[in-house]
């Protein structure tokens, strides 16, 4: 993975191995204050967004508007590379859940100005 950081974005480089199509990169959850992009390079990348499904080919986008309860999966059953593109406090939400200090991923999406609703 690698990342860029600017004072009012974060981009992410990221590749989902795959083994599990389906299973959630992230469930589903809001962002009461911050708006998200993912841009597919290969593979493919399925998400929920509100009440709609919809899957990403290369080539393709997806922005959530804060506000917008989202979940995002590989869609397929081999890696799929994408970009996101997320602001700093995003990124500081992202990086607190993978740090493994803490397991309340609920209190951590609210230090973040965030919701996990699943």
């Amino acid at each position: 993975m690698s990342v860029i950081v600017c004072d009012s974005f974060v981009i992410a480089d990221w590749t989902d191995p795959g083994t599990h199509p389906g299973r959630p990169i992230a469930g589903l959850h809001l962002h009461r204050s911050d708006d998200e992009a993912w841009y597919v390079l290969s593979g493919r990348l399925g998400f929920q967004l509100g009440e709609d499904e919809v899957e990403v080919v290369p080539g393709g986008s997806v922005l959530v508007v804060r506000g917008t309860p989202h979940s995002y999966w590989n869609a397929v059953a081999e890696p799929t590379r994408y970009l996101l593109v997320m602001t700093p406090r995003i990124h500081a939400l992202i990086e607190a859940l993978h740090s493994g200090e803490r397991s309340d991923w609920a209190r951590i999406f609210e230090e973040h100005d965030s919701e996990l609703l699943v």
